[in-house]
């Protein structure tokens, strides 16, 4: 279960009172997830979901996230809403952590995505990066190059205990990413950074919703396709799946055309999605919290991910054409 966090039943009734969500008939908490403690309410008005933020998240950026689903609520993604207490507000704190109650969404994520699958991603994605661009607010993307330096240097100590030749290989790609080679010119916008298929909800094989905007910020758009290229099109065996990617790329590009520069960057851009999921995976890997009741997951899924990319020469080995047709 990855909860950090418990909550004792009678604190939690407790503070339910802040809401009109009527009575606390059950609480579990829920087993996806590794960044914070999610559990599924059910009350005598309906169900929800109680997020403690842990780790990384900054108390700070939290208005961000809330306001953000709002936003994309209102422009038509099914995400979901936060829900606010008996004074207006949505934030509040329980056993010492930020804590916020959002809607429920119906649905189940894929634990085997298809093409079908892939191309529902990449049609939300592009309607979400659109409906994005008008959000005010605006969140700094921690986790792009400057924050990959510190993850490395929190794990490079005992990375080849995980595997002999880790730190080298670390090093290597991470000071050519650092090189000057990282695009600067490409559209951004609004991204959510972490579309894995445990963030993406289908009923059948119709997408429901997105949901987790934790690591949601602002950059490249491209880049947010290059996270889920790794995260949606490669299989069990960690080998690519070019079909999925031409499935997800033909959809994308239904709703927003990619640039030339942006066709181009994408290889790149996979890289880095692939050494940011490797990094915080490694520091996540080394450092489980005591007592945590959590299954921290493997770093070395993104080495074999990483390795493919490196040996990319054009989009065409992910199923794009240079002229942004599909093949």
């Amino acid at each position: 279960m990855a909860v950090y966090t418990d909550v004792a039943a009678d604190e939690l009734a407790e503070f339910l009172n802040q809401y009109d969500l009527g009575d606390l008939l059950s609480y579990k908490g829920i087993a996806e997830g590794v960044e914070n403690s999610n559990f599924l309410l059910h009350t005598s008005k309906g169900s929800f979901i109680l997020t403690l933020y842990e780790k990384r998240v900054e108390r700070n950026d939290l208005p961000f996230f809330l306001a953000l689903m709002t936003h994309l609520a209102e422009h038509g993604i099914n995400c979901p809403l936060p829900v606010k207490g008996r004074d207006g507000e949505a934030l509040r704190e329980l056993a010492g952590r930020p804590v916020a109650i959002i809607t429920f969404l119906e649905g189940v994520w894929p634990r085997k995505p298809n093409a079908m699958h892939c191309a529902g991603v990449g049609e939300v994605l592009a309607k979400m990066h659109l409906a994005g661009a008008n959000f005010a607010i605006r969140r700094v993307n921690a986790l792009s190059v400057s924050g990959w330096r510190p993850l490395f240097d929190q794990a490079a100590a005992r990375a080849d205990d995980v595997q002999p030749g880790l730190r080298a290989f670390l090093a290597a790609e991470l000071g050519h990413l650092e090189s000057g080679v990282w695009p600067t010119n490409l559209p951004e916008g609004v991204i959510h950074a972490d579309l894995f298929n445990d963030n993406v909800f289908f009923l059948g094989d119709q997408l429901s919703g997105i949901i987790d905007f934790t690591f949601a910020c602002n950059d490249m758009l491209a880049y947010d396709i290059a996270i889920c290229l790794n995260a949606w099109c490669f299989e069990a065996d960690h080998s690519f799946n070019v079909t999925k990617a031409r499935a997800f790329l033909n959809a994308y590009g239904r709703v927003r055309k990619l640039t030339e520069a942006e066709e181009a960057s994408l290889p790149l851009l996979a890289r880095g999605a692939a050494i940011r999921f490797l990094l915080t995976r490694l520091v996540d890997w080394l450092n489980v919290p005591p007592g945590a009741l959590v299954k921290p997951k493997d770093p070395l899924e993104y080495v074999r991910k990483l390795r493919f990319h490196q040996s990319v020469s054009s989009v065409r080995d992910y199923g794009l054409m240079p002229s942004g047709l599909v093949a």
